[in-house]
């Protein structure tokens, strides 16, 4: 089997592995395409190292089939199509025993604090495992955890039909976000500097514009009648993103912090004052919006075919990590399959 391994700030290598059976309540997997993510770009740059260790093997979106069954499973079938839902929780400490395993404080993230999809053979535990619909194509089945995360983040905004959305930051997750949202009969705008990424969501239907052309302050209030945005969020990850968020909500908005940011920005506490505004963060998601996800993927509702921009080989994962960072791409998967022939 192969494998893309960590081994230091923006140093990736490929390796030769002897794959193992799957333990205990394990499912073997041979993976078909794994995504790459911003979580994964942070890893790559080194800002993830005190979680992530030497020759580790990083990844979470992905798609594939079950290629064995550990002792004890049941319920599974060789060949079958899944996805991983890559949160192991402890059930003990006090996230847990409150009802949010999926920020829990001892939270095994696969692909972070244990190996991840980026193996042509993955074993996981057969409980984070879920059936992807047969007709599913598999490049499309590994959208389905970024997917996840936006029904998450728009189910933590609490968007409703009609309301006006702002979404600041143009990236895979923001264009899902924004997708996801009109799904549910919102008004989006997408806020995003890159013109391919614009051009994207342009072409799915999403408005976007760029910042640096116009005051998005103000286009906001003209198209609400001075009322603002109902909700806003914050994928950008940049200091002027954060502001921009916060400066188009609408009296009692809600600003959902969707984004990594790596150090403390400052925000305009007197806005959040005068207008009663809300700040939600949204950190990962749970076994049902995974669901859902699954679900809007597989009904067309997701427009995965625009949205994946390149397939590479692994061998090419330094180039895939390049390309991300460099912008004017959507999502990039690496392809597999090749290594489970």
């Amino acid at each position: 089997m192969k494998a893309v391994v960590y081994r230091g700030a923006r140093h990736l290598g490929i390796e030769e592995r002897e794959p193992a059976a799957p333990g205990r309540r394990e499912l073997g997997i041979s993976v078909a395409y794994t995504g790459i993510c911003g979580t994964d770009l942070h890893i790559y740059h080194g800002d993830m190292d005190s979680r992530v260790g030497a020759a580790a093997i990083i990844g979470h979106e992905m798609s594939g089939r079950i290629a064995a069954l550990g002792e004890g499973v049941t319920g599974w079938s060789v060949g079958q199509p899944v996805t991983v839902l890559p949160t192991r929780w402890c059930g003990q400490c006090a996230a847990c025993r409150r009802g949010n395993s999926h920020i829990c404080h001892a939270m095994d993230f696969l692909g972070i604090d244990s190996p991840g999809a980026m193996q042509s053979v993955w074993n996981v535990p057969a409980e984070l495992v879920l059936p992807l619909p047969e007709e599913l194509p598999l490049d499309h089945g590994a959208l389905v955890e970024p997917v996840a995360v936006a029904v998450h983040d728009v189910r933590r905004g609490s968007v409703a039909s009609g309301d006006h959305v702002v979404v600041v930051g143009g990236g895979p997750i923001g264009v899902l976000i924004g997708t996801v949202a009109q799904g549910r009969g919102a008004r989006v705008l997408l806020v995003e500097p890159d013109p391919t990424r614009r051009a994207v969501a342009g072409d799915i239907g999403i408005e976007a514009v760029d910042p640096a052309a116009i005051d998005v302050a103000a286009f906001v209030a003209d198209r609400t009648d001075g009322a603002g945005a109902d909700v806003a969020f914050e994928v950008s990850g940049a200091a002027a993103g954060v502001a921009t968020a916060v400066e188009v909500l609408a009296v009692r908005g809600r600003l959902v912090m969707v984004a990594i940011h790596p150090r403390p920005r400052e925000v305009n506490l007197h806005r959040f004052f005068w207008r009663e505004l809300e700040l939600l963060g949204a950190r990962l998601y749970q076994r049902d919006d995974m669901a859902e996800a699954i679900r809007l993927v597989a009904s067309g509702a997701i427009p995965a075919r625009q949205l994946i921009s390149r397939v590479d080989p692994p061998e090419a994962a330094t180039a895939a990590f390049t390309a991300l960072k460099g912008g004017g791409v959507m999502k990039v998967l690496l392809d597999w399959r090749e290594g489970n022939r």
